[in-house]
């Protein structure tokens, strides 16, 4: 059959492989690639199941449908595919009927997509409902602020003694302090101001301005896709994106350095590695996007604590001595105004921050 048979089912985000009377495939779009990590054409002509070192029960089930014309329904099965990879399924089985070849419809879902769809959503209520705190807090706070630093100014003029003076300068550069995380804390709030952005020119921005930063501790690996077209996107809150994320994972190699100074003279510095990829059929927020921009930003450092890992989003939570909690929390929602996601998987050794941008939005855009 031809592919303009099988068109719709490209656009959706479920993997659908279609079979014939011999449980051979006949198609699968495009979600079912990626979910068996191989491609509709090398798929063609290949008895399902064959894909799988487990799936005897699943054949079994698949001929009955054949024969008796009915479908089924499994919840959280578990297919070991060939190469080793488990993959747990909820899988539906329609039958066809009609002269065309494809006699079973087989809709597999992958059960740990759908958490993950769930767990983006529960991060976007959090960062809003803390964004909204914080906001609001900042608010409070910055009223008082001005005055206390005011009174503080006006009780320097009049004291006699210069040495008092200590104390009135110590109240104002804290007030500053807080004045200045106080504006930080409200920035996100500010509207993108969007436009042509080459993701690769950002990323070397980044890479001069780390290297800088940390000129011995860290060297930095670019991996780049160069067919990758421009993003439609704030230049600058992009910059501040991706170096809020490399630094943040500096910090944490350099740390991780001086304590192996001094526990086993290790003077290797750390890598932090910047890759871009174009995605294919990725779903952000419940919605499945074509093609997305994916920047892995990744390091070799320490990894981030265990009791931190669910909240590394969060403001004001860090690991760090003398962190502000701050930088990521910014990055999430800079990506999050750009319709986009930013999800951290961490261990010892392998810390990988991964961001996507919907590249259909930056076309419409455009």
């Amino acid at each position: 059959m031809s592919a303009r048979a099988f068109a719709g089912l490209e656009l959706l985000a479920t993997a659908v492989v279609l079979l014939d009377a011999h449980l051979r495939v006949v198609h699968a779009n495009s979600s079912a690639e990626n979910l068996l990590a191989t491609s509709s054409r090398a798929l063609g002509g290949h008895v399902f199941c064959t894909l799988f070192t487990d799936a005897q029960p699943l054949n079994a089930k698949l001929r009955e449908a054949i024969e008796r014309a009915w479908g089924f329904w499994d919840q959280e099965l578990a297919l070991t595919r060939q190469g080793g990879a488990v993959l747990t399924l909820n899988c539906l089985v329609t039958p066809i009927e009609g002269p065309r070849e494809a006699r079973l419809v087989v809709e597999l879902r992958a059960i740990d997509q759908r958490q993950r769809i769930e767990r983006e959503e529960r991060e976007l209520t959090h960062a809003f409902a803390n964004r909204e705190l914080i906001r609001n807090l900042a608010h409070e706070i910055k009223n008082p602020l001005g005055g206390l630093r005011g009174s503080a100014q006006l009780l320097e003029r009049e004291l006699e003694r210069p040495e008092l003076r200590e104390y009135t300068q110590v109240i104002i550069k804290e007030a500053d302090r807080l004045q200045l995380l106080m504006d930080r804390l409200l920035t996100p709030h500010r509207a993108p101001h969007v436009g042509p952005v080459n993701v690769h020119e950002v990323c070397e921005r980044v890479r001069s301005l780390i290297l800088a930063e940390f000129p011995e501790g860290v060297r930095i690996v670019r991996d780049f896709d160069a067919s990758l077209p421009d993003i439609h996107a704030d230049r600058e809150q992009l910059i501040q994106v991706v170096l809020n994320v490399v630094r943040n994972g500096a910090q944490a190699i350099v740390g991780a350095r001086k304590w192996g100074d001094h526990q086993r003279g290790d003077d290797a510095p750390g890598t932090s590695t910047l890759r871009t990829r174009v995605a294919r059929f990725v779903t952000i927020g419940r919605r499945m996007h074509r093609l997305a921009l994916e920047l892995q930003v990744m390091d070799d450092g320490p990894g981030i604590p265990p009791e931190l890992r669910e909240r590394v989003f969060y403001p004001l939570v860090s690991g760090r001595e003398g962190g502000t909690g701050l930088g990521l929390t910014l990055a999430q929602a800079y990506v999050q105004q750009h319709g986009g996601s930013i999800e951290c998987d961490s261990a010892p050794g392998r810390t990988v921050f991964r961001i996507l941008y919907p590249l259909d939005a930056t076309k419409a855009a455009a």
